[in-house]
């Protein structure tokens, strides 16, 4: 059991990375362009939410079957688990904030600048953990 929730969270990263990038870039354009806030935007934004969720409850139960956490090593133990659970409550703060007020430049702002920090915690914490454990990488499923 353990195996196949590890397999299934190393790879669905790439669905939440993937959702993430598409979330940002469409709400890049729709700030940067003064573009309306559309039922689309919202969609995407909800969709990334779950993803994002999802995998942290995935992590979570890893975190307290795994034996590396038990062996109390570092990175798995502290830094892996805070800086995901800090990028799900970015995620979380940017939707909510998305959904607030009536001026489109401003919920796509709040996307574009929330998710934004979130990738970039959620890559340094991949690119961590592949510095950690030599036998993980970026690209491949772990």
């Amino acid at each position: 059991m353990y195996q196949i929730l590890r397999s299934a969270h190393s790879g669905w990263r790439y669905l939440v990375l993937i959702l993430l990038v598409v979330a940002i870039v469409q709400a890049l354009v729709g700030w940067l362009g003064k573009k309306p806030y559309t039922e689309a935007n919202r969609k995407i934004n909800l969709f990334t939410l779950i993803f994002v969720h999802t995998q942290i409850l995935i992590g979570l139960v890893l975190y307290f079957m795994s034996p590396l956490v038990e062996a109390g090593e570092r990175y798995w133990k502290m830094e892996h688990i805070g800086m995901m659970i800090f990028s799900a409550v970015l995620v979380t703060v940017g939707n909510a904030r998305s959904k607030k007020g009536d001026d489109p430049a401003a919920k796509h702002r709040a996307v574009a600048l929330y998710f934004g920090l979130a990738l970039i915690i959620i890559v340094a914490a991949i690119i961590r953990m592949t510095n950690v454990d030599p036998t993980r990488s970026f690209f491949g499923v772990s």
